[in-house]
């Protein structure tokens, strides 16, 4: 069974970190680029950062996204054994808040659509 579980989510005050977890089971997650997302209430699902795959080749070359509100704080890695991705958030504002999603896909994309797979988020809340 193909499975994608967010994890580390939680309640932290502004400047504050959190780590967030992707992990998959039932296929192998570095064959596959992996995204996050977000979504706010009342509004729109947003990319937030991608990391691609990398088979050594200059096409896959694993390279990483992000969106501009989240340069500098954000981080995005894989950990291959642990058939895991990782989002570590740092200096986190309370517009940072909302239901975080990983997905996975064949390349990094912007857009949800391009998605294949979707775990079923976690909560993100940035409040003092």
């Amino acid at each position: 069974q193909v499975q994608l579980v967010e994890s580390g989510g939680g309640l932290v005050q502004p400047g504050g970190s959190l780590r967030l977890s992707c992990a998959a089971s039932g296929f192998t997650l570095d064959d596959y680029a992996v995204g996050w997302f977000r979504q706010a209430p009342g509004k729109e699902r947003e990319g937030v950062s991608c990391i691609d795959r990398s088979d050594g080749s200059t096409y896959y070359d694993g390279f990483t996204y992000y969106v501009d509100s989240v340069k500098g704080r954000f981080t995005i890695s894989r950990d291959n054994a642990k058939n895991t991705v990782y989002l570590q958030m740092n200096s986190l504002k309370p517009e940072d808040t909302g239901v975080y999603y990983c997905a996975a896909s064949v390349r990094c994309s912007g857009s949800p659509a391009g998605y294949n797979y979707w775990g079923q988020g976690t909560q993100v809340t940035v409040s003092s």
